[in-house]
């Protein structure tokens, strides 16, 4: 009887579905209210005038008008211009 397990390549080859983050509408795109803006872990992005964050830190449109991205002290935010 053989003592030595075989090959296990399979035991840890397990990957998790992406989760399909990021940015889902850009600069200088309109966006309504309710429309997600971008989708994140933690806050790389944080919400500006006319829009929320959510529970997960999704950001959010609370108003309808373009989208723009601003810098401000090292923060990056995501607004609504009308």
């Amino acid at each position: 009887m053989a003592h030595k397990k075989g090959g296990g390549a399979t035991v840890k080859n397990r990957d998790s579905a992406g989760k399909r983050l990021g940015v889902k509408v850009f600069g200088g795109q309109s966006a309504s209210p309710g429309n997600i803006i971008i989708r994140q872990r933690g806050t790389k992005f944080y919400p500006g005038r006319g829009t929320m964050i959510g529970r997960d830190h999704t950001i959010l449109a609370v108003e309808s008008g373009i989208v723009a991205f601003k810098q401000k002290f090292g923060k990056k935010y995501v607004e609504i211009v009308s």
